[in-house]
């Protein structure tokens, strides 16, 4: 194969992807290609597990358990906000986020580090919403490798997100009829 060929056709692609970059961007600042190796990481991520739950060899439900699906979304968005917006976890997003303001009860607002991979890294790690992606496939991953294991770690996660709507509930009575 001719390297001076693969050499142009990898500059022109590179040029493609600034244009298209800068052509969506609108003069923003954009880390398409952050966002494009986040995508990748993902894709990798999700192969991992799925070629450790075909080697491990158990057919796959047809479908999921109503029960099931109920306790993975409130377990995704507990873990989720856990890890994205709780106090006690910022150290893990530090190195890719700077403080900004408390955000609600033990929680912060944080934005991500204007340098190319730690932007990307500091959005997913700042984000409920991008974060559940990966804890949800994780969570379904575990669901088929170790059943047992994942859902009494579920049903504790479900418990939290429980305590969690009963201490704001009763923080928010208690400012009704307190007046505070």
């Amino acid at each position: 194969m001719d390297t001076a060929a693969d050499g142009g056709l990898a500059g022109r692609l590179h040029g493609l992807l600034q244009r298209t970059g800068r052509r969506y961007s609108a003069g923003h600042d954009r880390p398409l290609g952050g966002y494009l190796a986040a995508m990748a990481g993902f894709a990798a991520y999700t192969t991992a597990w799925a070629t450790a739950v075909r080697l491990r060899g158990r057919p796959l439900p047809d479908r999921p358990e109503p029960w099931d699906v109920v306790l993975t979304s409130v377990t995704t968005f507990r873990l989720s906000r856990l890890l994205t917006k709780a106090s006690v976890t910022s150290p893990l997003r530090a190195p890719f986020t700077r403080y900004v303001a408390p955000q609600g009860p033990a929680e912060l607002h944080e934005e991500a580090q204007p340098e190319n991979v730690k932007h990307t890294v500091g959005e997913l790690a700042t984000c409920p919403f991008c974060m559940s992606v990966w804890v949800v496939s994780t969570l379904t991953a575990g669901q088929l490798l170790w059943p047992r294991a994942t859902r009494t770690a579920m049903g504790a996660l479900t418990a939290l997100a429980g305590a969690d709507a009963l201490q704001l509930a009763y923080s928010a009575l208690v400012e009704k009829t307190t007046g505070e």
